[in-house]
């Protein structure tokens, strides 16, 4: 069972970064595709970005391509998401997930879930 903890979460002014840190228990996840996930209150969770098991392919919504950075360290188990030139409009919670497929977007597409970490970007 692979369990996920986003870390790195919190509250920035328009133009500032932000990197997320997902860690992950079970060593299965180093063989399965990630990805970033956020959900504004009121909307439905959408995909950000995703990487392959091995790190060498990477996807972006077209809304954060340029911007933010997703990467991941086999070895420390866990998954990045670099985030720059940050906007109010992508202030929302953002969740990590674990998947057989990298760049799916589906929410259905992944297998685990983290609890979610709260990013809030001021103007």
């Amino acid at each position: 069972q692979v369990q996920l903890v986003e870390s790195g979460g919190g509250l920035v002014q328009a133009g500032g970064s932000l990197r997320l840190s997902c860690a992950a228990s079970g060593s299965t996840f180093r063989s399965q595709a990630a990805g970033w996930f956020r959900q504004a209150p009121g909307k439905e969770r959408e995909f950000v970005a995703g990487i392959t098991w091995g790190g060498t392919r990477k996807y972006y919504a077209d809304s954060v391509k340029d911007r933010f950075t997703i990467s991941r360290d086999n070895a420390k188990n866990a998954v990045y998401l670099q985030m720059d030139k940050l906007k109010p409009e992508d202030t929302a919670v953002y969740y990590c997930a674990g998947g057989q497929v990298a760049g799916r977007s589906g929410v259905e597409d992944y297998d685990y879930w983290g609890q979610g970490t709260q990013v809030t970007v001021s103007s």
